[in-house]
Formats: C-alpha cells, sequence, structure tokens
C-alpha cells in the first residue's frame, strides 16, 4: 500500500462505492442551477470522500449536460485526493469527432487515467485508460437511460466486451437497501483487487455518467 497515491489507500477494500448527490434546497425548490456535491461513501453508508464541481455560472446555465467542470474530491480530513477534468465538448452521437472525455487525476496533478467515450449509434459506450492511454476496461449502457424511475445499470466488461466485471448503477429516488435511509444517485461495483487508480478513474465516469443521462432527471427530489 506504500506504492498508492496518498488518499487513495481506503479504495483499496473496496468493491463497492455509493455516490449520493447532495441537493441543495434553493435549487430543488426555485430550480436554479447550483454547483454539485456529493458525498461518497463505502457499502455501510460511511463518508470516504466529499466531492465539490467547480464550474462557472454560465457554463451551468447554458451548457448544462456538456458543462465543462473541474470535480475535487477530499477526503473526511478536507485533503483534496482526486480531481476530475472536463472539457467542454459536443455531447452527439453524430459527431463521433467530438465525444466525451475526462482526465483523473491522483494525486492532483499525476495522471491516474482517463475515460473516453466510444462511438456507437445505439449504446453508450466507454473506454477506461490508464495513465499511458492504454484501455483497461469498457463500459457499455442500455439503449434507453430513462427506466421509469427503475434502476439503470452500465455493465463494466473486459475489453473483450464478453466478460461484466462490475456495473455502475443509477439509483432512482425510492430505492432502499437495509443501509441507507436516505436516496444513493449511484452505486459502483467493481472487483476489490482492481487497481486503486482504476477505482478512480470509476468515480469520474460515474460523474460523467450522470451529467451525460441524468442532468434533467428528478434525482434526489
Amino acid at each position: 500500500t506504500h506504492n498508492l497515491p496518498p488518499g487513495l489507500e481506503y479504495l483499496n477494500q473496496l468493491d463497492q462505492i455509493i455516490i449520493h448527490q447532495q441537493v441543495d434546497l434553493l435549487e430543488a425548490i426555485l430550480g436554479t442551477e447550483t454547483s454539485s456535491k456529493y458525498e461518497i461513501k463505502n457499502h455501510l453508508g460511511q463518508r470516504v470522500y466529499f466531492a465539490v464541481e467547480e464550474n462557472g455560472c454560465f457554463d451551468r446555465k447554458l451548457c448544462s449536460p456538456v458543462r465543462p467542470f473541474t470535480m475535487r474530491i477530499a477526503d473526511n480530513a478536507g485533503r483534496e485526493v482526486i480531481r476530475v477534468l472536463r472539457p467542454l465538448r459536443c455531447n452527439s452521437c453524430c459527431f463521433p469527432c467530438f465525444l466525451q472525455q475526462l482526465e483523473v487525476q491522483s494525486p492532483p496533478g499525476t495522471i491516474a487515467g482517463y475515460v473516453v467515450q466510444n462511438w456507437d449509434p445505439f449504446l453508450p459506450k466507454f473506454t477506461i485508460q490508464n495513465q499511458s492511454k492504454e484501455d483497461v476496461l469498457k463500459i457499455i449502457g442500455p439503449c434507453a437511460t430513462c427506466g421509469c424511475f427503475d434502476d439503470v445499470d452500465f455493465e463494466v466488461k473486459a475489453l473483450n466486451e464478453m466478460t461484466t466485471i462490475g456495473k455502475i448503477s443509477k439509483y432512482w429516488s425510492g430505492f432502499v437497501n437495509n443501509v441507507f435511509t436516505n436516496t444513493a444517485n449511484f452505486g459502483i461495483q467493481v472487483p476489490v483487487d482492481l487497481d486503486v487508480r482504476i477505482k478512480a478513474v470509476m468515480i469520474g465516469a460515474c460523474f460523467l455518467i450522470d451529467l451525460m443521462f441524468f442532468e434533467n432527471s428528478l434525482d434526489g427530489l
């Protein structure tokens, strides 16, 4: 564990990560767009990290799901341990040369990996890459991401796209299990022995999926 990026030691023990969006009361009542805030928890509901999105009011208002952002993720001591960077890019399957991508750093300033959208006319597809831009995993979503308030699963697969090793799940309001009393927005399930840097990249992928497919949903309300 001495070779792990500082702050990621805890991810070494996790095979399930819960990301819960904090709903701003003013945004819920008035519909105003504010910077997103998240709690990142383990399977017991204990907070491991918290995340705050940084961008301009102009970007949030006009660019919404395609807006650029910097997501700063800090541990419970307030130390920034992961930074997620998203540039402004077109969000349309009609423009395969302008597909989405994320850079994930851990510690900030050091590349941990990338999330790269792959062009497909029917399915949401992404590739998880390591710090050397080598392909590591695939993420494949359903053809319809609106599940009528049912959970929506994006499967995490090996590079051959045949073997499923985990998933990123969107949990709608009303989701209940024996751990949480509040609604959890997303759950990430991956092998416990997956490289912690790739686990950090999976957290970044979760934020990207949220903005691309669920930004205008009713989540959290």
